[in-house]
């Protein structure tokens, strides 16, 4: 498995959902989900319209069985209410065009991902660039490591770090800053 990067700057980040919005709203709205909740991919794909109904994801995380409550960002709020006006509440928002209300799977997120990633030339994309994009500019307009670890349920504030690529960011600043 390859190690997936955050998508670090703004504009590529609006001309992908620029790109996937002009192909499937679906493939937009999950792109959005992603970057605005911090989610897992397995945890966005179970998604139900009626969890967009209260301004909060209340879930069990599939990987790690615990209960969790996200607030939803105000925009991603409204983004649902337009995405599932005609949608009733027991269907899956990211549904499959395969069988009756199933959603789309992991490989098919991908594959998702990867378009919208190759259409501006990224490279190391994967379903957990949607998470890691997440944290990395909620760690960047805040600046609370602790806050963003509790988030993520990771064990510690340097292994949020790593994971959202300011360890990488700070060393590469750090070597194209060294002189002799």
């Amino acid at each position: 498995m390859n190690f997936v990067q955050p998508i670090r700057d703004p504009e590529l980040i609006r001309e992908i959902k620029r790109f996937l919005r002009s192909h499937s709203y679906r493939n937009y709205m999950l792109f959005v989900t992603g970057i605005n909740s911090g989610l897992r991919i397995s945890d966005i794909l179970e998604l139900r319209v009626s969890d967009t109904k209260r301004p909060y994801f209340n879930l069990t995380e599939i990987k790690t069985k615990k209960r969790k409550r996200i607030e939803m960002t105000p925009g991603l709020r409204r983004e649902f209410k337009e995405y599932t006006k005609d949608m009733e509440d027991y269907e899956f928002i990211f549904k499959s065009r395969e069988g009756i209300n199933k959603p789309i799977g992991r490989s098919m997120a991908y594959k998702i991902l990867r378009a919208g990633a190759e259409h501006v030339g990224l490279e190391d994309i994967g379903t957990h660039t949607l998470r890691k994009t997440f944290g990395y500019h909620f760690y960047n307009q805040y600046k609370n490591a602790a806050l963003l670890q509790k988030i993520f349920n990771h064990s510690n504030e340097s292994i949020t770090l790593k994971y959202i690529g300011i360890d990488q960011d700070q060393m590469d600043k750090a070597m194209r800053d060294f002189k002799i």
